[in-house]
C-alpha cells in the first residue's frame, strides 16, 4: 500500500518575505558603502572594514552585518569574529564593484536612497491611487522634470537606470538582427547606452538617443567615451508633448511602463507616425507573463510604478500586443532578455 506524505504548513517563506527587508538593507547598505569595491581582489579583516569606513558601532555589530552578508552569499570568510578575513563572492566582484563595466549598483543605490522610504508608503499608495515618491500626487513621469534639475540625483538615477538595463542591451544585441535597418531613435534613452552598444555591434547603424535637455551631457560623454560621435547623436526633447524623431527602428527601455494607459497609447501612436512602412517598435521591461503569476519582479515593478507615478502600470504581451495591433501595427514578437526582462517588439508590415 503506497503510503501518503502529508505536507504540514511552512511559516519559512512567509518569515523570509516578510522580514526580507532586513536582508535587503542590509545589502544596500554594503553598495552604498562601496563594500564590494573596497574588498575587489583582496581581502580584509572586520576591523580593517571598520576603520576604513569610519563606522562608530562596536565591532560585534560589524561582524554581525558582514557574517549576514556571507550568509546571504554576498561575501566569503576565512576565520572566525575577529579573526575573520572577508572577501567578495565571485557575483558580487562582477557586479557590484563600481570600477568594472559590468556594475549594477547604481539601480541599488538608488534603491536605498530613494525608494526604500517610498515603498515604506504602498499602503497609502494602494488606497489612494496616488504617486508616492518626492513629487507625491503626480502622475506620468513629470516628476522627471524636477529630478533632473539636481545634477546629484539625475546622475544617481542616469547610473540606475544604466546598471538594470546593461545586461538586457547586450542579450538584445545579440538576439536581434540590426544588420537590416539604417537608422534607430532610442526614446528616452538617459546616457545613451543603448544607441551605443547596438551601434558597436552595427557598424551600418546611426542613432539617436531622445530625452530631456538636461540629460544630453551624460550621453554626449557616454557617445565621446566609445568614440561614437559620428554615428550616435543626442537630441533634446519631451516624448510626452514633442514629435518622436524618425528611424526604421523606434526603441523604448522601461518607459511605456511609466504611464497611463491612455498616454501609453499616445507614445505608441507617435511611435507609428514616425516609423517608415517596415518600421519597429522595441519596448523593453519586466514584461508580465500573460498568466500573472511567475515574473515576480515584474509584478513588484508594475508596483514601484505606483509608488512613482500613480496610474503608471507594467503590462504583459497581451497587453501590448492588443495597443499595437489597436494603432495599426501588424504583428508582433516577444524575445526573452537578461532575468525577468524581455523586449517586446511590434512590426509594421
Amino acid at each position: 500500500m503506497e503510503q501518503q506524505t502529508t505536507q504540514h504548513p511552512d511559516p519559512s517563506k512567509i518569515m523570509q518575505v516578510g522580514m526580507g527587508f532586513w536582508a535587503s538593507k542590509a545589502l544596500l547598505v554594503a553598495v552604498s558603502f562601496d563594500l564590494f569595491s573596497l574588498l575587489t581582489e583582496t581581502s580584509k579583516t572586520g576591523k580593517e572594514i571598520k576603520e576604513i569606513l569610519q563606522l562608530a558601532t562596536s565591532d560585534r555589530h560589524v561582524y554581525d552585518w558582514l557574517d549576514a552578508l556571507v550568509s546571504l552569499g554576498f561575501l566569503k570568510r576565512e576565520g572566525l569574529l575577529e579573526n575573520a578575513s572577508y572577501s567578495n563572492s565571485p557575483d558580487t566582484d562582477t557586479f557590484l564593484d563600481v570600477k568594472k563595466p559590468s556594475y549594477i549598483g547604481g539601480i541599488l543605490k538608488m534603491a536605498n536612497n530613494r525608494l526604500y522610504i517610498h515603498w515604506g508608503n504602498l499602503e497609502e499608495g494602494l488606497k489612494t491611487g496616488l504617486a508616492q515618491n518626492e513629487s507625491k500626487g503626480d502622475h506620468n513621469m513629470h516628476f522627471f522634470e524636477d529630478l533632473y534639475k539636481t545634477p546629484e540625483k539625475l546622475h544617481e538615477f542616469i547610473d540606475a537606470m544604466s546598471g538594470i538595463q546593461g545586461g538586457n542591451f547586450m542579450t538584445l544585441v545579440k538576439k536581434f538582427d540590426f544588420s537590416k535597418y539604417n537608422t534607430l531613435a532610442d526614446i528616452g534613452g538617459a546616457d545613451g547606452f543603448l544607441s551605443c552598444i547596438i551601434a558597436l555591434h552595427n557598424p551600418d547603424i546611426s542613432c539617436t538617443t531622445f530625452d530631456l535637455p538636461p540629460v544630453a551631457p551624460l550621453a554626449e560623454a557616454k557617445i565621446s567615451k566609445f568614440n561614437l560621435g559620428d554615428r550616435v547623436k543626442a537630441a533634446g526633447g519631451d516624448f510626452l508633448k514633442d514629435s518622436l524623431p524618425s528611424a526604421d527602428i523606434i526603441t523604448m527601455g522601461n518607459i511605456l511602463h511609466g504611464l497611463n494607459e491612455e498616454t501609453k497609447l499616445v507614445l505608441i501612436k507617435k511611435a507609428y507616425d514616425a516609423l517608415p512602412e517596415n518600421g519597429v517598435l522595441m519596448a523593453i521591461e519586466n514584461i508580465i507573463d500573460n498568466e500573472r503569476n511567475k515574473n515576480t519582479f515584474g509584478l513588484l515593478m508594475s508596483l514601484n510604478m505606483l509608488i512613482e507615478n500613480g496610474e503608471a502600470f507594467d503590462y504583459t504581451m497581451q497587453d501590448f500586443e492588443s495597443w499595437v495591433l489597436a494603432t495599426g501595427f501588424k504583428r508582433t514578437e516577444l524575445i526573452s532578455l537578461a532575468g525577468p526582462a524581455s523586449v517586446a517588439i511590434a512590426y509594421k508590415n
